[in-house]
């Protein structure tokens, strides 16, 4: 049961960053959603909660580091596509 918290936490979170990034909700990749959000949860979320000193519990500053982690993973995939599409890549 955990695990699928986790996935949909991750999935929430990385469908959050998608729309801060300007993607309208029917257009909403849920694929990069639930990476973006678990990669982003785990690196932003474990880096921002050790050094708050927060330690693993769940806090508020585990969830802005989430967000965060997911808006970079998001930028990121963005960027590539883009890149990719262009031929610079």
């Amino acid at each position: 049961m955990l695990i699928i918290g986790i996935i949909l936490f991750g999935m929430l979170i990385g469908a959050a960053a998608q729309l801060i990034l300007g993607a309208k909700a029917r257009s909403i990749d849920w694929g990069l959603a639930i990476v973006a959000g678990l990669v982003g949860s785990f690196v932003g979320g474990l880096l921002i909660s050790l050094l708050s000193g927060d330690g693993l519990h769940f806090r508020a500053s585990g969830i802005i580091g989430s967000i965060v982690g997911a808006l970079i993973v998001t930028g990121g995939w963005y960027w590539f596509t883009k890149q990719r599409a262009s031929g610079g890549v």
